[in-house]
Formats: C-alpha cells, structure tokens, sequence
C-alpha cells in the first residue's frame, strides 16, 4: 500500500467522500491576526473535518509569505494530521531536473507531505524527479483560471496542449502516482482529457466560489474506474461567519453532496 494512487483511493473509499478541503486560508482574515492564532486555528479546522475529509491541500503561497514562522506552520500541519488524512502540497513546482531533485527532497521529505502540485512547462525532465519517491504528483493539466487560455488551449501539432500535458502524464505514470489537476470550469474539455488520461486521478478545483458543476465534475471524473478529488476552499473555511461551527456544516453539506452523485 506504498504506492501513492492506491493510499489515495483507500483513504477515499474508508472515509466515503472525494472531498479535498483546501486549507488557503488568510491570516488576516481572522479575527485575532496573531501567528500563534493562526496555526492554531488551521489545526482545528483540521480536527473539526477530519473524519469527513480523505484529503487537505495547502496552497504554500499563503504560508510562504509568513517566511519562518509560515514554513514552520507548513510543517506542523503533517505532523498534526498524521496520517488521518492525505496532503498535497500546492506549491507549483517545476524547473530543471537538479533543482526538482531539491525541490522533491524539500516538500517530501523535510515537511513530510504526501503530494504535489506541478507545473509541466518545463517537461518531463523537471516533473521526473518527484516521480522517483512513492508520493503523489499531480500535474497542471487544464486549470480553472482565466489565463489558461492563454497557453493550456493552444493546438500543437493539431490537438490541444492539455491533451499532450495528459498524454505525458499517462506515459510517465510508472509508479501510479500521477494525477492530473483539472479544473471543474472546463467541463466542456473534461471529456477529452478523461479519454486520454484514463485511470488517473484528477484533483478537481473550481467547484464552489468559481462556479464549477459538481455533478460533472464526479461524473466525468470517475470514468474508466477512475478517482475524482473534489477541492473546495473559499467555500467551506469561509462559510458562513467562519466560525469552526459553520465550517463544519459546510464540509458536511459537501459531503452529502458527493455522496448522492456517488
């Protein structure tokens, strides 16, 4: 059970949710704006949604700003869920092969995360070093933001770049430990990349706040057997007042969402 797709399904299938609750939250959105409180209350978020959520995201931008202290919260957040739950790590990374190797070393190894984010832009030597370790790698497929257009819809060789960002993840998936990031605004893409990438996971953004349909979003996803990550962030640890009452009922009501398309 080392390898990374199959602790992801477990986790899933034990917990009976797809839900991935992104921790992106704000230090100055709280109402007390000390460190102290910050960390603090990410751990409870943690412990009021644990038994519902199979999966956390950590956007790093929102702890990188912080610097120390920020890397230090990073790291006690692995340390507290301990396993309960699985981690990605999003931190985009990508660059030559020397300095993934580094970048690898960093995320899986020093703050212990389960997973990452990555972007392909530079190709298959800067996403092969995160590959080597029996963590899940998640590549930037087909994202949910405005400005994927401005690459991510471009024809190569007379498909889309996304179908050759999915293509390359099939092909260098030989420890099953790739997923592909697929964000849930481009439901009229989704079909096409499901056809390429088949068996991989998907960590699905954009459900919530931007708008995405949650029903395509498990329904596509899940073709071919495959497994689809549903990531909500603003929509759950803003909910309501932000009090660790209307976060729990927002992770509740998500859940029983993605049980019944289930």
């Amino acid at each position: 059970m080392n390898i990374f797709n199959h602790r992801l399904l477990k986790c899933c299938m034990e917990k009976n949710n797809r839900l991935c609750l992104g921790l992106d939250l704000d230090n100055r959105k709280l109402k007390v704006n000390t460190l102290s409180y910050f960390e603090g209350f990410v751990k409870d978020i943690i412990d009021t949604t644990i038994d519902l959520c199979p999966v956390y995201k950590i956007n790093f931008a929102f702890y990188e700003r912080l610097g120390k202290a920020g890397y230090n919260i990073l790291s006690e957040i692995t340390e507290h869920i301990n396993g309960r739950a699985i981690t990605i790590a999003d931190a985009k990374r990508g660059d030559i092969g020397n300095s993934s190797k580094y970048y690898a070393e960093a995320i899986f190894d020093t703050l212990n995360y389960d997973s990452i984010t990555i972007s392909p832009y530079m190709g298959e030597d800067s996403i092969k070093p995160f590959c080597e370790y029996d963590k899940g790698v998640f590549i930037l497929c087909l994202t949910s933001n405005i400005g994927s257009n401005d690459f991510q819809n471009k024809n190569i060789d007379g498909e889309k770049l996304y179908l050759h960002v999915a293509k390359l993840a099939c092909d260098m998936n030989r420890n099953n430990n790739i997923g592909l990031v697929v964000g849930a605004t481009k439901n009229n893409q989704m079909e096409s990349i499901r056809e390429y990438s088949k068996g991989l996971p998907w960590l699905i953004p954009g459900v919530g706040f931007q708008g995405g349909s949650l029903e395509d979003s498990i329904r596509i996803g899940s073709k071919y057997d495959s497994l689809p990550i549903i990531n909500v962030s603003r929509g759950i640890i803003y909910a309501g007042n932000g009090s660790l009452d209307d976060i729990r009922f927002a992770t509740e009501e998500y859940t029983k969402k993605i049980r019944d398309i289930l």
